[in-house]
């Protein structure tokens, strides 16, 4: 009788072992379940505050970025303008170096002109400089032009 009462008791005692390890399990996923709901709102709040950091160093870095490509662009402005002008320069001291040049052939081929004028009798000289002064005047026009 002794065997029977102890196996009994033996089961009773492990029903009532499992209720309790279930009723420990049982807290135990609560427990686990807060926990995981803590992270899990932490971790947002992590985030969002890492993606309203970052956001706020991309705008720097954009408005860093804008000035240095301003800067370039104005550099790059003021030395095409200073190339321009240089070339203007040359080119202006080019035309009157030119215009010179045909002044000085006009102003020659009007004494050739003069001279056979005077012995054929005809006065060309006159019309011949007239001719000469408009292509200095000219040329003088152009290189203003290209100022």
């Amino acid at each position: 009788m002794k065997a029977k009462w102890t196996i009994i008791f033996a089961a009773m005692l492990l029903g009532v072992a499992s209720f309790a390890y279930s009723q420990d399990m049982k807290s135990d996923v609560d427990n686990a379940a807060d926990k995981t709901a803590d992270t899990t709102k932490d971790a947002a709040k992590d985030t969002a505050h890492a993606t309203k950091k970052a956001a706020k160093k991309t705008a720097h870095a954009t408005d860093k970025a804008a000035d240095k490509t301003a800067d370039a662009t104005k550099d790059a402005a003021k030395d095409t303008a200073h190339g321009t002008k240089k070339v203007a320069k040359k080119t202006e001291h080019g035309v009157d170096k030119a215009a010179d040049k045909t002044a000085g052939a006009t102003k020659d081929a009007a004494k050739d002109t003069e001279h056979a004028a005077k012995k054929t009798g005809h006065g060309i000289k006159k019309g011949v400089k007239d001719i000469g002064h408009g292509v200095k005047e000219g040329a003088e026009k152009t290189g203003d032009a290209v100022k």
